[in-house]
């Protein structure tokens, strides 16, 4: 599994937005490859920050 399918994983299973220190904490994942996964899904349109520094899943 790619790290970009377990933060996005991580994400769905979240009932609230987090950061990216939360998703690298619940998902076992470095905190610098998380940041990537987060830019790389957000380009994807798969995920939005409903505010500043917060991700969730769409």
């Amino acid at each position: 599994m790619e790290i970009k399918d377990i933060v996005l994983k991580t994400l769905k299973e979240s009932t609230e937005p987090l950061k990216g220190g939360e998703i690298a904490e619940k998902s076992g994942v470095d905190k610098k490859e998380v940041d990537k996964a987060i830019k790389i899904l957000v380009k994807e349109n798969l995920i939005h920050s409903p505010k500043r520094c917060f991700y969730a899943a769409k």
